[in-house]
């Protein structure tokens, strides 16, 4: 599958995806699911993140660069897909976003959003993980939302990816976590 949205500068088959919010959000296992699934459908994926050294609370980020071959540069530079998960990681002139991109934000957490020529959607991932009963999934929650929303990859091998990151005592959750996330964005184009 090919994602909705590549920037003009980019080949179609490469996109970059950015997923942002702080330290104990799960960003970086997002990050390696992600990477999982799209080698798994046979794509090129160079994964970079950066975080503050706080183990929680601080400023987290994980960029995807991915592409039907190797990726001529290896750090995101015009972000096509963005999840923001905590208002600690907005920045009012974000310039690594790029134009048309899709930026998700969880509703709860995200006020203030980003502003620029790009969609912002809205979505409630943290209450969503706390109706599952558990916070901490928030994260596998927008992933699926990004996947639903932006046609990334197969549901399948995103379902696969997660059992083969995830600890086994916490698969049927983040199983659930992925696939309410799929419904929260199809809820929304209905």
């Amino acid at each position: 599958m090919a994602a909705k949205k590549a920037q003009d500068n980019k080949s179609p088959e490469e996109f970059e995806i950015r997923l942002s919010g702080s330290g104990g959000q799960g960003l970086q296992l997002s990050a390696k699911i992600f990477a999982r699934a799209f080698s798994d459908e046979g794509k090129f994926v160079a994964q970079s993140q950066s975080y503050e050294p706080t183990s929680r609370g601080g400023l987290s980020r994980s960029d995807l660069v991915v592409g039907q071959g190797e990726p001529d540069y290896p750090l995101a530079t015009k972000v096509d897909f963005m999840l923001i998960l905590d208002q600690l990681a907005v920045k009012k002139k974000d310039t690594a976003i790029g134009d048309g991109a899709l930026v998700i934000i969880d509703t709860r957490l995200v006020t203030d959003p980003p502003k620029g020529n790009f969609r912002v959607l809205a979505l409630p991932l943290s209450d969503t993980a706390i109706g599952l009963g558990n916070p901490r999934v928030a994260n596998i929650v927008a992933l699926g939302a990004m996947v639903g929303e932006g046609n990334l990859c197969s549901l399948k091998v995103m379902e696969t990816a997660i059992r083969q990151c995830v600890p086994k005592k916490f698969t049927d959750l983040n199983i659930a976590a992925f696939q309410e996330g799929l419904k929260l964005v199809s809820e929304k184009s209905t």
